[in-house]
């Protein structure tokens, strides 16, 4: 047998038995599918009186002022026409297509060279974006729609043209075939391996995984500063972290992380952990973790959350360290739910809060910004739905819903590389965590949903928790707010906007450079987001940011000195008794794994 011969036959082997793993995954899928669970329909698409209002508007226009329609439709027509005859050009000469388009330059789905290059794939390309250019025009034209139903409108239309991308798509996209032809179909093969084992880690729901969970263990090579569980009950774990110095500041830093995520994101590794950076500054470091609920956690709401777990952490901390004042830090809506527990210290006189940080915190909740879409009563009736079946609103709903805010990066992208390409996820610590999802208690759910973010309770006419009428004015103590620049999730205007409506007489606000994470998770060695600094919190947050100073790298040694002045005299470090050492759980304890 000949030397070609050989390599035919090896081909057509593994052809074989490609073909063979294709039907075993194939019963695989079918289970998946099979077996997957229903979700309420409302999570997964706007209601339908939203289509309704639509295409009322657009027929009325279409009666009111039909050349306006004619006109639009026209302009599509022709510019079809043209990329079609322009295909028919090309096609019969194979000519390079040449002109690429600025919109082209800047996208890169389309940075393949035969998406201009190529007849056909400029063809698909050109008339996919012309088609989405027609479809946001139609959307954003409407006349009769009030000012959210547009916004939505406008979003959901964006959801779907970029769904329709041909890059999503096999056989229109260059970089997923040229790599099956190389690869004699393997590609294709690990990458429905790839889809299926994300439906079965997540139930037969489609979660991207964004990084490689295999190469990351915590409290090996991830949540590994050194400390020990020192309480736990049925909300919470309290960590106490082990001192760096000889010598720590008397008042204990106490850190209320959102339990819509696990709290590692500040103690991801040893080069970016906020915690071990915090413990060498001097400080007395306690952390909580926050139980991942089930089914059983289905009436606990925003009192327990406030009672069996803010104000009993404070409590502990006080007695640990023997002190009578904490200062408290809050990310996300850990503080939110700081600001509430503040206002509700106040309304008991009770001082125990010595001063509060807030980490890209929402407490005026005035203007939705991106959510809206999500925070309008069909999808909230959705919710409540699902939470009265499943007692619970499990992570994967939440997920989904931050990554359609961000979609082409965090569902598409990631798909194409994994599902189309084969290739495995990049190890990455801070996408490992964003993946380790926590579920929702539903009473708790709802109650932030429908009081806080679609009322705006705190900050307008008072939320009553704990038989008390809890306002925004009452948060007093000093305060010192960290927003995001690019944060899509909590915008740092409306952060801005809600220290403002605090009663504290002592505001501290610093704007970093970039995201949601990486704005928060951005220690100086990097030396890379700088951070805008301005005493004057009475101006808007446009003048503010306008006046402000801008200060190269982290914001952590700033916000590190407003705390050194609020945290009292240094002592002899707090360390662990041998007993200690011995009975307790070394962090990041048990609840961060469940």
């Amino acid at each position: 047998m000949t030397r070609k011969d050989n390599a035919v036959a090896e081909k057509a082997d593994q052809m074989s038995e490609n073909l063979v793993k294709l039907e075993e995954l194939s019963q695989r899928f079918l289970t998946l599918v099979q077996n997957k669970q229903a979700v309420a329909p409302a999570l997964s698409g706007p209601g339908p009186d939203l289509m309704v209002k639509a295409s009322h508007a657009y027929w009325e226009e279409a009666v009111k002022n039909p050349a306006r329609l004619m006109a639009q439709q026209v302009e599509y027509w022709g510019k079809s026409l043209s990329h079609f005859a322009t295909l028919q050009q090309n096609l019969g000469g194979m000519q390079s297509v040449g002109g690429e388009s600025s919109a082209t330059n800047s996208d890169p789905r389309f940075s393949n060279p035969m998406w201009q290059s190529h007849p056909y794939f400029s063809f698909v390309k050109d008339q996919y974006l012309q088609n989405a250019a027609a479809l946001r025009s139609a959307a954003r034209s409407m006349d009769g729609l009030a000012a959210v139903e547009q916004k939505r409108l406008s979003f959901f239309t964006d959801q779907i043209i970029d769904m329709m991308a041909p890059t999503n798509f096999l056989g229109t996209n260059p970089d997923a075939l040229e790599r099956a032809i190389e690869t004699d179909g393997q590609s294709l093969i690990d990458g429905l391996e790839n889809l299926i084992s994300d439906l079965e880690d997540n139930q037969g729901e489609l979660v991207v995984k964004l990084a490689n969970d295999k190469v990351f263990e915590l409290g090996v090579n991830i949540a590994n500063s050194p400390g020990k569980v020192v309480f736990e009950n049925r909300m919470f774990e309290l960590l106490q972290y082990s001192p760096s110095s000889e010598v720590v500041h008397a008042i204990p830093l106490l850190i209320f992380p959102p339990w819509i995520n696990k709290f590692y994101v500040l103690d991801l590794k040893a080069q970016n952990s906020l915690i071990k950076w915090l413990t060498e500054q001097g400080f007395s470091v306690f952390v909580v973790s926050w139980v991942n609920p089930d089914d059983s956690y289905r009436d606990v709401g925003l009192e327990t959350y406030i009672e069996d777990g803010f104000l009993t952490a404070i409590r502990e901390v006080k007695a640990r360290s023997a002190q009578s004042q904490v200062n408290a830090v809050g990310y996300c809506i850990g503080g939110t739910t700081l600001a509430l527990t503040l206002a509700l210290l106040k309304k008991r006189g009770d001082s125990s809060v010595n001063s509060a940080s807030f980490f890209t915190t929402l407490t005026d909740f005035s203007q939705q910004g991106e959510f809206t879409p999500f925070l309008q009563n069909d999808f909230i009736d959705g919710i409540e739905q699902e939470v009265a079946q499943r007692g619970m609103l499990k992570s994967f709903v939440m997920a989904r819903t931050f990554s359609f805010l961000r979609a082409n990066d965090l569902i598409y992208k990631p798909a194409i590389k994994s599902y189309m390409m084969g290739e495995a996820p990049p190890a990455f610590d801070l996408l490992f965590w964003n993946g380790d999802g926590t579920n929702l208690p539903g009473r708790m759910a709802v109650q932030y949903l429908r009081e806080l973010c679609q009322s705006d309770a705190f900050a307008t006419q008072g939320i009553t928790l704990l038989g008390e009428r809890l306002h925004l004015k009452d948060v007093k103590v000093p305060v010192c707010a960290i927003g995001c620049e690019t944060d899509h999730i909590a915008a740092w205007k409306d952060s801005y906007r809600g220290v403002q409506g605090m009663g504290s007489r002592s505001k501290q606000f610093i704007l970093s450079q970039s995201g949601h994470i990486a704005g928060i998770i951005n220690p100086p060695s990097k030396k890379k987001y700088g951070h805008f600094t301005n005493q004057d919190l009475t101006l808007s947050s446009d003048q503010w940011q306008k006046t402000a100073d801008f200060n190269s790298g982290s914001w952590w040694p700033s916000w590190s000195a407003w705390l050194t002045r609020r945290s009292g005299k240094k002592i002899a470090a707090r360390h662990f008794s041998e007993a200690e050492r011995e009975n307790l759980p070394d962090a990041p304890g048990r609840y961060v794994r469940l």
